[in-house]
């Protein structure tokens, strides 16, 4: 099967605009959804491979233009200038066409079928996957393309705000069911309470992906926000628009409103905490070996106590980390910076990095002041 797929994604690829594509397209959709993962990952890999730019061809191309530059830069004729300016322009619309992957002609006549910018959405949540499985170059372009795409397509300009009721199609309610990640819904009378008196729940739809949120956000008046998207659209910023709209609406409702909070995600805490620890686990490192005066008092003044004795112990006992040359916050560093996050789905190891992060995560929003 994955041997068609592959084969129907080259024909959907190379078909020319005057041939039927939408069939082609629903046996390739179809046909992929029916591989398991690790032939999805297979898939992908081949994409990227087989219909990405011709790195050849392009070298070509941007030594002819730099040829055309250095005839343009001398003595010439205005007729002779004119040619010259002509043929820059085409050139640079060569190189603009030979820059574009091919695998974009795919991404473009999908969102053009009837249900492919949802299976789009979903490709790049298998996608997201296959780069947590094998961080390659040519995934993380294809993702980074696939990406600015789905920007695109879902601008928030041409999303529907939807107010989520208890009153609902049931298909739209057991998505939310099965799409929350934040506070996970137990069973039907959990979700009638949340979208019962005192909460709100706002969702952005597409036209093209009826029934079908988003990113939708639970409101918990005088208590907080929340918020949960598909996985395909991580790093699509939709929830920043979400957030602005729904304050809007719940201030018009409710003009007395006056404080709103989102309490995840936290932008920039895991990036501020990664630096700290592999800047700290540094210092730890130099001040362990001989040095000057100098050395030593700089390397006292830069360090800082990240971490609390009780929570290095927690640390090494938890990781059962033997290597004594290896210290704690260099120990918590290798954890979180993991690609799979194995610490999150290790009950032993969550419980004890749970009330570290949460300490850190405070210093990190108010930090200390002399």
């Amino acid at each position: 099967m994955l041997e068609t797929v592959q084969n129907l994604m080259h024909g959907a690829i190379h078909m020319k605009k005057t041939d039927t594509v939408d069939p082609t397209l629903t046996e390739f959709s179809q046909g992929y959804q029916t591989l398991g993962s690790e032939n999805r990952r297979k898939a992908l890999i081949a994409l990227a491979t087989q219909f990405g730019v011709n790195r050849v061809h392009i070298r070509e191309l941007i030594q002819h233009y730099l040829g055309l530059q250095s005839d343009d830069h001398a003595q010439q004729s205005d007729l002779d200038e004119e040619g010259c300016a002509s043929a820059l322009y085409r050139m640079e619309k060569n190189l603009r066409h030979a820059l574009k992957p091919l695998y974009i002609t795919l991404f473009e006549r999908l969102n053009a079928h009837p249900g492919g910018l949802k299976f789009l959405v979903d490709l790049r949540a298998d996608l997201n996957g296959a780069i947590e499985e094998e961080n390659i170059p040519l995934l993380r372009s294809l993702d980074s393309d696939l990406k600015e795409k789905l920007a695109t397509w879902l601008s928030p300009a041409v999303l529907e705000l939807h107010h989520i009721t208890w009153d609902d199609p049931a298909s739209l309610l057991e998505k939310i069911v099965a799409y929350e990640a934040v506070h996970p819904i137990s069973n039907l009378h959990d979700l009638k309470r949340r979208l019962g008196a005192g909460r709100r729940c706002f969702g952005y739809l597409h036209p093209a992906i009826p029934g079908e949120p988003l990113i939708f956000i639970e409101v918990a008046l005088m208590r907080g926000l929340s918020q949960s998207i598909q996985h395909g659209l991580a790093g699509i910023n939709l929830g920043k628009f979400l957030i602005k709209r729904v304050i809007e609406l719940v201030r018009q409702e409710m003009p007395h409103v006056k404080m709103f909070a989102t309490l995840s995600p936290i932008p920039g805490f895991m990036q501020w905490l990664l630096s700290k620890l592999a800047s700290q686990s540094k210092l730890a490192q130099s001040s362990s070996k001989s040095g000057t005066d100098y050395e030593e008092a700089l390397a006292s003044a830069l360090r800082e106590n990240l971490l609390l004795p009780e929570e290095e112990k927690e640390i090494i006992e938890a990781t059962m980390e033997n290597d004594k040359s290896i210290g704690p916050m260099e120990v918590l560093l290798k954890l979180l910076s993991s690609a799979r996050h194995e610490w999150a789905k290790s009950e032993t190891l969550s419980k004890m990095v749970q009330p570290i992060l949460m300490r850190l995560c405070a210093s990190c929003l108010w930090p200390k002041t002399e």
